[in-house]
């Protein structure tokens, strides 16, 4: 899962969480960590466990930077006299709020074990660890590269069919395209 969790950049870092499954929205997080159930030690552990051997913490390695980076963008671009100061202040700010990814991570485990009971993690965690396990975490990486590839290579071929029956059909009006 490595190669894959690399190409994920900063911004896609909602995208990437909504597909593990985790309805955040816009509800504020006290609010979300209020309406799900407090998992218990042994399910935060397995479910950690389970992200860990996934890789999970790729997906936000970067995210503190990568954050700072975006403010300072947005900033500099409604400030752009005080572009030196902000970009001098980057490292700093970026320092100071380093480790706070680690709040994903928790947030991630905390979204597994709402999904599985703790046995159910404890058994993933047993999966993960066999032999067909290592496996799928060694080649699934592979697998999603591919066939996210075949896909986008279907999706461009077929919008060449699709554009095909547009100029057909429009054709048939008496309309060339």
């Amino acid at each position: 899962m490595k190669s894959v969790l690399k190409m994920l950049p900063v911004a896609g870092l909602a995208l990437g969480l909504a597909g593990l499954g985790l309805a955040f929205g816009a509800v504020p997080a006290a609010a979300q960590q209020a309406a799900a159930p407090k998992a218990s030690p042994a399910a935060m552990a397995a479910a950690k466990e389970i992200l860990t051997m996934k890789n999970a913490s790729a997906l936000y390695a970067n995210a503190v930077p990568g954050m700072v980076e975006k403010v300072k963008g947005a900033l500099i671009g409604q400030n752009l006299n005080y572009q030196k100061d902000l970009n001098e202040l980057a490292p700093v700010v970026a320092q100071q709020l380093a480790g706070r990814e680690k709040e994903i991570g928790d947030g991630m485990a905390q979204a597994y074990a709402a999904q599985f009971t703790e046995q159910e993690l404890k058994d993933l965690v047993a999966f993960y660890k066999s032999p067909l396990g290592q496996k799928l975490i060694n080649a699934e990486p592979r697998a999603i590269e591919q066939g996210m590839a075949f896909t986008n290579s279907w999706a461009q071929n077929f919008s060449e069919i699709v554009a095909s029956a547009f100029r057909a059909e429009m054709k048939k009006r008496g309309k060339d395209m």
